[in-house]
């Protein structure tokens, strides 16, 4: 499954200008811990074993770069954070989800639950499917999982199965390829829920006619 993209060199002029309105980028790093405690733009789910150190960190990182505010647990929270506490409030506030689906993604209570409320907060979720294919996602249960969670779990994996995404094989694919397109992807994204917020902010101030 391929997400479709932006041909039209009007895409690269609309990057530029979204990012432009930006934050400007600060001349002293801040932590992000403290960035940590502002709305994310960008939560990013997916099984630290399998792809923290690759796709998960490296997105992370040029999302950064480009002065969004992504979300990846090791880098905005701190010893002493409450896990579920900070993650479902970043997921509940973020404007976009990216889930990276991996081979031991589904047997992680954590993963599932982040799928899960992205899907009953409504948000809109791009996946990324590294080394797994959509239909080969489904639960795990060791009999750890409580029967009111599994139907979460089941009712998200069959939506994310079906949502259009990338595809990425490690042992053949170029991680700075598919951390681009996610990049640009998720800007786009980002650039049409800023129009459409617009657009429905100006028919609410447009005056009714008589």
């Amino acid at each position: 499954m391929h997400m479709q993209r932006y041909s039209s060199a009007a895409i690269m002029n609309l990057h530029r200008n979204f990012l432009a309105r930006q934050t400007p980028m600060k001349t002293k790093m801040v932590s992000p811990f403290i960035e940590s405690k502002k709305a994310c733009d960008v939560f990013i789910n997916h099984r630290g074993i399998d792809t923290k150190r690759t796709i998960a960190t490296l997105l992370y990182d040029h999302l950064s770069w480009l002065n969004l505010r992504p979300f990846l647990d090791n880098k905005n929270m701190k010893p002493g954070d409450k896990l579920f506490d900070n993650i479902d409030n970043a997921i509940r506030k973020c404007k976009i989800g990216v889930t990276v689906f991996s081979p031991n993604y589904c047997k992680s209570y954590f993963c599932l639950h982040e799928l899960a409320l992205f899907m009953e907060s409504k948000k809109k979720v791009i996946p990324i499917f590294c080394d797994i294919k959509p239909s080969e996602l489904r639960v795990v249960n060791n009999g750890n999982v409580p029967l009111k969670d599994l139907e979460r779990f089941n009712l998200a994996l069959e939506e994310a199965k079906y949502t259009v995404g990338l595809t990425f094989n490690s042992s053949k694919g170029n991680l700075s390829d598919v951390v681009k397109n996610a990049s640009e992807i998720v800007i786009e994204s980002l650039i049409e829920m800023e129009s459409e917020q617009k657009m429905i902010k100006s028919s609410r101030n447009t005056p009714m006619a008589l």
